[in-house]
């Protein structure tokens, strides 16, 4: 049977496996994607202050309870956005460049900056559930952490249940992780 890169550019690398040797497109282990995960979250620190002191500056704002601060939310859901779309789309972020993991559409190939921005929409289930639980209840902060800890453990290992071991929000974006092909110097 052909294979539907025959022909389309594609590398090798992103071929599926011929059963002699490890399947490229495999999902890296679980402890590396999650490392990976941690690592971009300090990361999206620096993000987070850049573009909340950009607003600020921007709209004057002098206090944190100012009525914006919904504003402010929305500006850095789409700095985000931008963010990983736009690296995503590349790709991989600094922090997948760290960890040599990939991402990838199901058959291999590059993400376009579309499924690039789905995948960024669907990512939000790690945090969006219990984010939701929480509203109506008014949890205290540490009961709040907990519950955001216990939904992120659950989601991760969730993916004991993918046939690919792939996370969930990648099945319903149409991409996967992939170990990154190291670089020759």
């Amino acid at each position: 049977m052909p294979s539907e890169n025959a022909g389309s550019g594609t590398s090798a690398a992103a071929a599926p496996s011929n059963g002699l040797g490890p399947d490229p497109l495999k999902a890296p282990p679980l402890v590396r994607r999650m490392a990976c995960w941690l690592y971009e979250g300090m990361l999206l620190f620096a993000v987070v202050f850049v573009s909340g002191w950009l607003f600020s500056a921007l709209l004057q704002v002098r206090d944190a309870a100012d009525a914006r601060r919904p504003l402010l939310q929305a500006f850095v859901f789409v700095i985000f956005g931008i963010y990983f779309s736009w690296f995503w789309a590349k790709g991989q972020t600094l922090a997948m460049k760290t960890w040599k993991i990939r991402v990838v559409d199901r058959s291999g190939r590059p993400l376009s900056q579309s499924r690039a921005m789905l995948r960024y929409v669907c990512s939000w289930l790690w945090f969006l559930p219990p984010l939701a639980l929480m509203a109506p209840f008014h949890p205290t902060p540490p009961g709040a952490a907990a519950l955001v800890l216990v939904w992120i453990v659950a989601w991760a290992v969730a993916t004991r249940l993918h046939p690919q071991r792939q996370f969930w929000h990648d099945a319903l974006a149409g991409t996967r992780l992939v170990p990154a092909a190291p670089v020759g110097r």
